[in-house]
């Protein structure tokens, strides 16, 4: 088998049958599988893809593992010599998979592999990242990283049309080596929404596997799928995992630093764009409103909080 595409899905039937077609337009001549695991849904997903979709592998989890959780179900019973992460919202284009094989086949240091992700529009998304470490959070923070050669860790100065190594790949849509992921181990469930890959990618550069962007054209992207049903409850998600890497990663030290300084953004945002209701600034009561939910609930977002899952 080359490639095992997992796909884990939450309530977006509609954005999962469009990328389920694409998969199978895009698959070639690949020995592949297909296995999507469904995180409790209630829109009927399950009953669309065993009517339409028979030859894709259905796994229902009962509850909502998150991503991870969701992932690792798949993970454990993918024989590929490739696996695929792949999220409902996205379309797969032309050759991109079984080339993506080919490139692996011929990189065998590589252990996580990212190829090209366009947005709607067709622009190419920043589809890697450098770490997240503190003095990136602290450029956020003071707005620093708005200004294109200060942003190191999007990495927005750089068109995406080379090779090149980076810390993080998005978990949107990412290449693993089955080998490699067989010592380094599978996903960190104690992630449930973000962060997962991030951990998952330093794991296998810890372990001397290369991380790395190729610009194999493409996937579309249309970004947040699940994520839209959260509104505030994304960021202080994201906030969470956050917080979560740089604990499990630099200690209780980083943690709290990580943590105060996501705080400290949410909460000057929600200032400034409370302030500037006062000049009638355009968008800026919708603003002030999601940022102010976000602080409310930042109580929530230090990982071990028991109403955690409860935002």
């Amino acid at each position: 088998m080359d490639l095992s595409i997992v796909i884990v899905n939450w309530n977006t039937q509609e954005l999962l049958r469009d990328c389920l077609s694409s998969v199978r337009a895009g698959l070639g001549n690949l020995k592949a599988e297909v296995l999507v695991v469904d995180n409790a849904s209630s829109d009927g997903s399950c009953d669309m893809v065993t009517a339409e979709f028979p030859d894709v592998v259905l796994m229902k989890s009962g509850s909502n593992l998150g991503f991870a959780g969701g992932n690792n179900v798949a993970l454990r019973q993918a024989t590929g010599r490739y696996v695929m992460l792949l999220n409902t919202d996205t379309l797969v284009h032309s050759t991109v998979l079984p080339d993506a094989v080919a490139w692996l086949d011929q990189n065998p240091d590589c252990g996580i592999m990212g190829p090209k992700l366009l947005n709607t529009d067709g622009t190419v998304q920043a589809s890697c990242s450098a770490f997240p470490s503190l003095g990136y959070l602290a450029m956020q923070t003071f707005g620093l990283t708005r200004i294109r050669r200060f942003d190191g860790y999007r990495m927005t100065g750089w068109d995406r049309s080379s090779e090149r190594h980076v810390d993080i790949i998005s978990g949107a849509a990412m290449f693993i080596r089955a080998s490699a992921m067989q010592k380094v181990g599978l996903l960190d469930e104690a992630f449930f929404f973000y962060g997962e890959e991030t951990d998952w990618c330093r794991r296998f550069a810890g372990a001397g596997w290369d991380i790395v962007f190729a610009p194999i054209p493409e996937i579309t992207h249309f970004g947040n799928g699940s994520a839209r049903k959260l509104n505030h409850k994304r960021d202080v998600l994201m906030t969470e995992g956050t917080t979560r890497l740089h604990l499990k990663h630099g200690g209780l030290g980083a943690g709290i630093l990580c943590y105060v300084l996501l705080m400290s953004h949410n909460v000057s945002r929600a200032a400034f764009w409370s302030l500037s209701t006062l000049f009638n600034r355009p968008g800026a009561a919708a603003r002030a409103c999601h940022f102010g939910k976000v602080s409310a609930n930042l109580h929530k977002a230090w990982p071990g909080s028991t109403a955690q899952r409860g935002i």
